[in-house]
């Protein structure tokens, strides 16, 4: 997946072949054909996305998670609003959204 900033630079996250976690800056492929497997088609967001409800949203951390033999396996990005936590597992990308919510005692 690519995230692109309010400058237009495009990051890109993905899983590597060792099931470490990518992150670089790069531009976001044009769709291609997998034969038998179907077409990928590389799309804007839509709201079926972890990072879909912190569009336009101010990024105030990130923090990464590595291990020795692998490298990056974890990657978490935090909003105004929650947090989204990006990882490998089993060699495929993942990622989660944590909202943060208000509390209030009467």
């Amino acid at each position: 997946m690519w995230l692109i900033d309010s400058e237009a630079v495009a990051t890109r996250i993905t899983a590597g072949s060792d099931w470490c976690l990518i992150v670089e800056t790069s531009d976001p492929f044009e769709g291609y054909d997998m034969a038998e497997s179907g077409r990928v088609e590389v799309t804007p967001i839509s709201g079926e996305t972890p990072f879909a409800d912190h569009l336009d949203e101010t990024v105030l951390a990130i923090s990464e998670e590595c291990v020795p033999d692998s490298g990056r396996i974890a990657l978490e990005i935090t909003f105004d609003s929650g947090r989204v936590r990006c990882e490998t597992w089993s060699g495929d990308l993942c990622a989660f959204s944590f909202m943060l919510m208000a509390w209030h005692r009467s």
